[in-house]
Order: C-alpha cells, then sequence, then structure tokens
C-alpha cells in the first residue's frame, strides 16, 4: 500500500519524465518547405506565431526568390542611411527557416543610430566601403571594429548597436538575422516619437 510520500514521489516523476519527452520533441520544422501562404484578412482569421504555409501544390521556385534588397535605399536623410529588412512576409521561401535578410546603404558620414533587435543576432557583411560598427554589453562596455569590404561583423542579440561610414566612398551591407520576425527598438524613437501621454497614465 502506497504512503502518501510514495504517492507523492510517484506522481513527480510522472511529470518530470512527461516534461522530459516534451523537451525532446521536434523544435524545428516538420517539412521540407513551408512558403508564406497568401493572407485572406478574413475575420476570425487565425493567428499564430508566424505565418500559415502555402498549399504545397502551389509552391513554385519563385518563393524562395527575392529581388527586395536588389536596389540601393535612398539615403537622402538627416542620417545619411537607409536599411531594409526583408522577412517572411515579403519573402515567402523564408517562413519557418528562422531567417531574415537586411541591406544598409550609407552615404560617406552616414550613421544607423543605435538600435537592438530583440529576438535575432545579426551578422552583416560590407559589400562596398568602409565602416564603423559596434555594440554595447549589459555592462555598458563598448566593442567597435572598422570593417572594411569582405570583412563581416556580428552582433549578439538584443544588444544596442551602432553604425557610421567613416569611409570616403558611400558604403552598402547586407545583414543576416537569426529570426524571420527580428524586431526593432530604436533609442532615438523610442525617446523621441513615443506617446507622452502614456507615461502620464501611470501617475
Amino acid at each position: 500500500m502506497f504512503k502518501p510520500k510514495d504517492l507523492v514521489l510517484v506522481v513527480f516523476s510522472h511529470l518530470l519524465c512527461t516534461y522530459l519527452v516534451i523537451c525532446q520533441a521536434d523544435d524545428y520544422s516538420l517539412q521540407d518547405v513551408c512558403p508564406t501562404a497568401p493572407s485572406t484578412n478574413q475575420p476570425g482569421q487565425l493567428f499564430i506565431n508566424g505565418f500559415p504555409c502555402k498549399d504545397p501544390a502551389k509552391i513554385t521556385a519563385s518563393d524562395f526568390k527575392s529581388m527586395g534588397l536588389t536596389n540601393a535605399g535612398e539615403t537622402d536623410s538627416i542620417l545619411g542611411s537607409f536599411t531594409s529588412i526583408v522577412s517572411a512576409s515579403e519573402y515567402p521561401g523564408l517562413n519557418t527557416l528562422g531567417l531574415s535578410i537586411g541591406r544598409t546603404d550609407l552615404e560617406v558620414g552616414g550613421l544607423v543610430s543605435a538600435h537592438a533587435h530583440p529576438r535575432s543576432s545579426e551578422m552583416f557583411f560590407v559589400v562596398k566601403g568602409e565602416i564603423v560598427a559596434g555594440f554595447i554589453d549589459s555592462h555598458n562596455k563598448v566593442f567597435e571594429k572598422v570593417v572594411k569590404g569582405g570583412d563581416v561583423f556580428v552582433v549578439p542579440r538584443g544588444l544596442l548597436h551602432f553604425i557610421f561610414n567613416d569611409g570616403r566612398e558611400s558604403a552598402t551591407m547586407f545583414s543576416v538575422f537569426n529570426s524571420q520576425n527580428p524586431g526593432l527598438v530604436d533609442i532615438s524613437g523610442a525617446l523621441f516619437q513615443s506617446d507622452p501621454s502614456a507615461a502620464k497614465k501611470r501617475y
């Protein structure tokens, strides 16, 4: 006959085994490909963490090619830079792969102000020009390097980072993010474009 403490031990052991089985479940896609299905925008549409898969019978090679980063962005702005990020919503073949890609163009003296991607690390490859890139860790230590054409620089997930074109010509770089929705927290936008009424509601 079970004693109460024996019963507790059996239940705990069962729960622990169940938890371990769940943790060992597949954490990757269960099919070869899953291009994003066209949005229907119907009332009562199901929302999931990602995008629904396209009908396999309608998948084509075009789903896996993007020309969204072919052309340089408009750098005629106060910062002298332009960044474009292409994710699974614009590039169907990226769906479920945990990837996004981006392109940044900077004029001489151009700047990408301090920002962070809360759900992704970023690795970028400088195609042309020479830039200064850096990030700031949680101890406020700055890691900064000159990155030239052909060089690669990586920024850990969630850390503030910045880019400055300190060279003598315009610069172009391509980024890869290890999330299909890396997110963006821009310090200047958070400070100067936020809704001041939100703070007042707290007091």
